[in-house]
């Protein structure tokens, strides 16, 4: 292909999610001469429209809290969850690093991580789970820091705020829902949202960034503050090819084509493929059936990363138990006409709520993970017209929680009834006939819950009998977090249906993230991490940021195994004043 010029660098990443800036930041700090290429015109990814949640074990905030892992406790249970796609090399690999890569950002980047004394494993009960230290969150970040960089920010989904205020993971989401039964909760929430207008008012926008907004812009303000270029509207087309090894890759920007030669690697972290339609159906077991799929992924993730592997002859690696992060999603309709998409992660777990299949009957613990559920979702759905559910509540239960997009009392139902989101009945029956359900079923379905509910009990499916459940229930509620029978009517019910917070299928990579080719043999200079490369949960999602964590820590891995072959072949390249913080780090 010809170009129009060329660019030199040391690395070359595509892509700026969590795992490409780790990856940037990790090799910068180590001497390397770095360029991000971003596809689309903003950075930061699936990352900034995620939770900002990243699971890493036996890390120093594990530690600080006490939480102290036997050997091998990880290592058990990620066999476990993983089943036939374990990979131990990689996962030793992860565990290993992951915790060096937490301390080095945290000791020399402006990326900062809290974790929650208790969020327990989302199978807590297996062999090897914990009831905390994993799971850890991206620490609130002043958007004044970035400067001139926040216009660039990947978006937070409109969906996932109120007022426009993204409220953070954790205990803030705790006082939000809490706002009219806890005088300190009505306090934190004036005294939050106050905050915001002041400063809309002043800025034009809040300046209090969360989850993985916050987690996007303080890898961009560490990349900057090593001088790492990041551009934008900048896609790579293919890869550049010295005999076996991998040189670079074309990128196309400014409407130009340019050859940029990177002399010791280039990393694929493009966000996987969640808006491939026909990796989608080859992939998706749902969609083969010729059910919708929504994903609130940026529509830029289509597979560059894995098409361009497979071009040079890396792996797309199908053996994975699961194509993607699976997770319920409602269809938002949006003032402007369009359609927003609604992540279901925690009103499932309330008491007063309860799923139903497309026929009227309960086909699961609703408690469960996201992940869980949607896989309960596709086996109810099998042979019917399409892959759904609905969510169902009574009144009690939607005013005091919410539903989706619908917020708690104060806030009103009005415009979520007559758009269609939220549909209502004055008696099950009512609803039931509005759903297309036959109003005998669902009356049976929710007569037959009532009956143990009332005692806190869930024979059926065992709503709150596991820790992740009752993590995501009403702590006030008794005797049962996450049960509470539906009887006040009216009742309400919106429709979930299958999305993805990203792709679990990817490039098959080694224990350095090198990718290797069919006979297993590494393609030199070519890395993969994040979601492009194949996740080493094996297609199984066990704890809160389960992209996120590996995503982070394979960059890491991947910018030092670089670092370090540059060391041994040429190490008058590597500036001394990088590699010696780095000794005095580890």
């Amino acid at each position: 292909m010809s170009t129009t010029y060329e660019e030199k660098c040391d690395v070359l990443i595509i892509g700026s999610g969590v795992a490409g800036m780790s990856a940037a930041i990790t090799a910068a700090s180590r001497g390397l001469k770095v360029i991000v290429a971003e596809k689309a015109s903003y950075y930061g990814g699936t990352t900034a429209r995620s939770g900002g949640w990243l699971w890493i074990p036996n890390t120093h905030l594990a530690r600080a809290y006490g939480h102290r892992e036997l050997p091998d406790q990880a290592l058990t249970y990620i066999r476990n969850q993983a089943g036939a796609g374990f990979d131990e090399a990689r996962v030793r690999a992860f565990l290993a690093n992951g915790p060096k890569a937490i301390e080095f950002f945290m000791s020399n980047t402006a990326v900062q991580f809290d974790m929650p004394l208790t969020f327990p494993d989302y199978h807590a009960e297996a062999p090897g789970a914990a009831q905390g230290g994993r799971s850890m969150v991206t620490r609130p970040y002043d958007a004044r820091e970035l400067g001139p960089l926040l216009k660039t920010l990947g978006p937070v989904l409109p969906e996932l705020t109120v007022f426009g205020v993204t409220i953070g993971s954790g205990k803030e989401i705790v006082h939000f829902m809490r706002v009219t039964r806890s005088l300190a909760s009505a306090w934190y929430v004036t005294k939050r949202l106050a905050k915001h207008f002041l400063e809309v008012r002043k800025y034009g926008r809040g300046m209090t960034l969360t989850n993985g907004n916050a987690l996007a812009a303080r890898l961009a303000k560490s990349a900057a503050d090593l001088s790492i270029p990041v551009w934008l509207s900048s896609p790579a087309i293919q890869l550049l090819q010295d005999g076996d090894r991998i040189t670079g890759a074309v990128v196309e920007r400014d409407g130009k084509k340019v050859a940029v030669k990177a002399r010791d690697g280039v990393v694929l972290a493009s966000g996987g493929f969640p808006h491939n339609l026909e990796r989608r159906k080859q992939t998706y077991p749902h969609v083969k059936a010729g059910h919708g799929h929504y994903s609130p992924t940026p529509q830029t993730n289509v597979g560059d990363g894995v098409r361009m592997a497979e071009a040079v002859g890396g792996v797309f690696d199908q053996s994975l138990s699961n194509a993607a992060a699976w997770t319920p999603m409602s269809l938002v309709p949006r003032k402007d006409g369009s359609t927003g998409i609604m992540p279901h992660f925690i009103d499932r777990a309330k008491p007063g709520v309860i799923a139903v299949s497309l026929d009227g009957r309960r086909f699961a613990n609703e408690a469960n993970s996201y992940h869980d559920l949607v896989q309960a979702m596709i086996a109810a759905s099998k042979g019917k017209s399409e892959t759904a559910c609905w969510l169902i509540s009574d009144h009690a239960a939607l005013r005091r929680y919410g539903l989706g997009f619908v917020k708690p009392f104060p806030m009103p139902l009005g415009n979520h009834l007559r758009n269609g989101y939220l549909k209502r009945g004055k008696t099950v029956a009512d609803l039931a006939r509005q759903l297309g359900i036959d109003p005998l079923t669902l009356e049976n379905t929710i007569r037959q819950y009532n009956e143990t509910a009332q005692h806190g009990n869930d024979p059926e499916f065992g709503r709150g009998s596991k820790a992740y459940n009752r993590y995501q229930g009403d702590a006030l509620h008794s005797p049962n977090p996450c049960v509470a029978p539906l009887r006040t009517g009216p009742f309400y019910a919106l429709k979930l249906v299958p999305g993805d917070l990203g792709s679990f299928m990817g490039i098959s990579t080694n224990e350095h993230a090198q990718v290797i080719n069919a006979h297993g043999m590494l393609i030199p200079g070519l890395y993969a991490a994040g979601n492009d490369a194949a996740s080493i949960m094996g297609g199984e999602y066990s704890g809160a940021g389960i992209t996120l964590g590996p995503g982070l820590t394979f960059g890491y891995v991947a910018g030092n195994h670089i670092a370090d072959q540059t060391t041994v072949s040429h190490p008058q390249r590597i500036a001394t004043p990088a590699r010696q913080a780095l000794a005095t780090m580890d």
